[in-house]
């Protein structure tokens, strides 16, 4: 009896070990198994979602097989993982292990947008609705004032308020996630600028070096001559000269712009023309950076009062009105006949303002 029982107990010890064999074997097969995908493909993982629910449905869609066995393992070897609401990355003969240990790690796929230095709020709405996956929620035929409000910040004019950067989102965030943080963004790097801010500038508020830099930023796209660009302004805001900077007319005529100024158009008055007005317009023109930014309030000492572009981008500085109108006939009366773009300048030798 004593023999017979010592065998039943041997024989269900094997058979233990037999299963646990068995069972660990097959364990590890389900955690080497290739994920059945040909392509990266994100996996969405929803509020309320649990590992057995996700494993489930890939092993319905053909993704994996032995979900039964990764769920096991799941509890087993993470039980106190919390699984984050997401999406991840699938991809092509990646094996199920590591699938297990992206869940775990909560490595969800991170996409971005890119806000650029010099676009207006319009441009910045354009770009949120292309991109990929993220929530949209503003009604796109609403009009600024509108989004405004629903960001919470009614009564806010939104050109220039949101800070040129490229922005991560993830599964679940929307346009409006992006567009509060650049909002919030643009308040801190406008505030660390505005302490930094060299003495007797005549501008006065924080407001009034982000109008001035939006300006700088459109005026120029050579980065080391924003300051010198910022000084020209400066210096004439402090002799009470006007500004006559042509994005400041081009943003004020809207939609009737067309790819040209033209004569009139600097002659047309309104709120933006600073052709006609004195001083700076009542909002920003676009999104200025932080560099721009720091030369409104930190701008390049000097005398220069003119300048004008060469056509590759940069621009001719000019201290006297005779020295600038020469810089205008070598490079743009003489390069072009018609439609002469101008910019920041006194009078010159073609009755306009010179870039």
């Amino acid at each position: 009896m004593l023999r017979f029982t010592l065998l039943v107990s041997v024989i269900a010890v094997i058979s233990l070990l037999g299963v646990g064999i068995w069972g660990y074997s097959t364990m590890q097969e389900a955690l080497r198994q290739p994920i059945n995908v040909q392509q990266p493909t994100p996996l969405e993982v929803a509020p309320g979602s649990t590992p057995g629910r996700v494993l489930g449905q890939l092993e319905r869609d053909g993704v994996i097989e032995r979900a039964q066995w990764l769920r096991r393992y799941w509890q087993l070897q993470m039980p106190d993982s919390v699984l984050q609401v997401g999406e991840y990355q699938l991809e092509p003969g990646m094996p199920a292990s590591e699938l297990l240990r992206r869940l775990d790690a909560g490595e969800v796929l991170r996409r971005s947008v890119t806000l650029v230095e010099g676009w207006n709020f319009q441009q910045v709405r354009e770009q949120l609705t292309r991109a990929e996956r993220l929530q949209q929620t503003l009604d796109p035929d609403a009009d600024n004032s509108e989004v405004m409000a629903a960001l919470g910040l009614e009564g806010i004019h939104p050109e220039g308020r949101f800070f040129p950067d490229t922005y991560q989102y993830t599964f679940g965030m929307s346009d409006r996630d992006i567009l509060l943080r650049s909002y919030r963004r643009m308040e801190e790097v406008l505030a660390e600028v505005w302490a930094e801010r060299a003495e007797d500038l005549p501008i006065d508020t924080p407001y009034e070096a982000l109008i001035l830099a939006s300006i700088v930023e459109r005026e120029t796209g050579v980065p080391v001559e924003r300051g010198e660009i910022a000084g020209v302004f400066t210096r004439r805001m402090r002799i009470g000269m006007r500004l006559q900077t042509d994005p400041t007319v081009i943003y004020g005529m809207g939609e009737a712009y067309e790819g040209n100024i033209r004569r009139s158009d600097l002659s047309q008055p309104t709120p933006y023309n600073t052709y006609t007005i004195d001083g700076l317009p009542p909002t920003p023109i676009a999104m200025p950076g932080r560099e721009a930014l720091e030369a409104a309030v930190n701008p390049k000492l000097g005398s220069s009062l003119y300048f004008v572009a060469r056509g590759d981008g940069s621009h001719v500085f000019s201290d006297s009105l005779p020295e600038h109108n020469r810089a205008v006939q070598q490079y743009q009366i003489r390069q072009r006949a018609e439609n002469y773009r101008s910019s920041p300048a006194g009078t010159d030798a073609t009755g306009e303002s010179g870039e």
